[in-house]
């Protein structure tokens, strides 16, 4: 048994790539741009929603990720995106199954708990806030929380400084080779669910310890 657990938040957790795709597609609009598809915003989830944002409008415009960054369409568009984003968190995400039933039980049996996402904290905290997570994980930890992100490990070994928990019993659970990367880089064991992101590889590709279908075999 895990003395702790840690979880990716965007498809591991929470379905939330329609909204992503709504607010992205949004923003596109409004700059005048024109606007990309839900594959292809799938494909794009993992670093948060400015590098999804980057690699958007590096693909309409056909510039590579550097000039994006350095040139006034970013600058131009992501005020527009935070706008529609906020907008959108919390709207058309949902819950994938035993999500909730399960973080409760492991909760109930004394295992500490943590989200740990690439997404800004002002995002996550919407989107955990619209579907009664907020107050299941004992520490959530953003895309801004630290200097560094995923697959960075600083997120997992300063969870599990707090707790004082060692490597040896903790456990990753995520959606993507981002998240098995960072897992490994702590020195934790990682399973990964099948039905995320993981710009279209598959899951296997990752490597896991396990794979599982869907949540409820974290309690099996």
């Amino acid at each position: 048994m895990y003395k702790a657990m840690l979880f990716d938040l965007d498809g591991t957790l929470v379905e939330t790539a329609p909204e992503i795709f709504d607010a992205t597609n949004a923003t596109l609009e409004e700059c005048g741009y024109e606007t990309v598809t839900q594959e292809q915003i799938n494909s794009w989830i993992g670093h948060g929603t400015r590098a999804l944002l980057i690699k958007a409008l590096a693909f309409i415009h056909n510039q590579s990720i550097e000039e994006i960054e350095a040139g006034p369409i970013l600058a131009g568009a992501l005020p527009v995106f935070d706008k529609h984003y906020q907008r959108c968190c919390g709207t058309t995400s949902y819950l994938y199954p035993h999500v909730i039933e399960v973080v409760k039980k492991l909760g109930a049996q004394g295992i500490k708990l943590a989200v740990v996402t690439n997404k800004e904290s002002r995002y996550t905290d919407r989107v955990l806030a619209a579907h009664g997570l907020t107050e299941l994980f004992d520490i959530v930890v953003s895309g801004d929380s630290f200097p560094v992100k995923k697959p960075d490990p600083t997120s997992i070994l300063d969870c599990l400084e707090q707790w004082q928990v060692s490597a040896d019993d903790a456990l990753f659970v995520g959606d993507s080779s981002i998240d098995a990367a960072t897992a490994r880089n702590a020195g934790i064991d990682v399973w990964l669910l099948p039905y995320g992101y993981n710009m279209g590889e598959p899951i296997e590709s990752a490597n896991p310890d396990r794979v599982i279908q869907d949540f409820s075999e974290l309690v099996a």
